[in-house]
């Protein structure tokens, strides 16, 4: 049974609605964790901002002009902070050998749709669910996983079903998921933090 919070990292490209939505769960006393730090790729994404008036640590690390550089920076920003888990909420790009070499089985993704069929490269935002709707699915589904050099293929932890109603588009069925999805990473989250849900390969 774990007691010690948690001590999580995050990365945005955008809003981060899910973030916002865990460390509510922080603040709110649902949550045995602790929000180290606040990394996005874009400087005007309003994760970094929200996260700064919360009082948690934000960093730009700009990815393009040297992916490498930028890798080694994460991890070593990460791990500076003391962070054991980072949580992806809506990070739009590939992570890097020295981060995933750092927290390799300890970065958690969220998928707005059913993997393995529906991810891999732009498999990303309304992409996913008019791939959906195109394959005539029943179900939808929400994927946490754990994150690899591949995108959208680490092994799965959780998932939540999202049935496909009568009438929908794209539009309407991306709208449901994502409001959906913070709840489910914080439940998930929860789960990890009790030490109910152990992660693969853990020591």
């Amino acid at each position: 049974m774990r007691t010690r919070p948690l001590k999580l990292g995050f990365l945005a490209s955008a809003n981060g609605s899910s973030a916002q939505a865990v460390m509510d769960a922080i603040e709110g006393g649902r949550l045995n964790a602790e929000a180290c730090l606040m990394v996005s790729n874009n400087r005007s994404a309003a994760a970094l901002a929200w996260a700064q008036d919360r009082g948690v640590p934000a960093l730009c690390v700009p990815t393009a002009a040297d992916p490498e550089a930028a890798d080694r920076r994460l991890a070593d920003e990460m791990a500076a902070r003391g962070v054991e888990l980072i949580v992806m909420s809506g990070y739009l790009r590939r992570l890097g050998p020295a981060v995933l070499g750092r927290y390799g089985g300890r970065i958690l993704n969220i998928h707005p749709g059913p993997l393995p069929d529906f991810g891999g490269q732009g498999m990303y935002g309304r992409r996913v669910h008019e791939a959906v709707l195109a394959a005539g699915l029943a179900e939808s589904s929400i994927v946490i996983h754990l994150v690899d050099e591949e995108y959208d293929h680490g092994p799965e932890l959780a998932r939540r079903r999202v049935p496909i109603q009568p009438g929908d588009t794209p539009e309407t069925l991306e709208a449901r998921v994502k409001a959906m999805e913070p709840a489910f990473f914080v439940e998930t989250l929860q789960q990890i933090a009790s030490g109910a849900l152990e992660l693969p390969d853990a020591a």
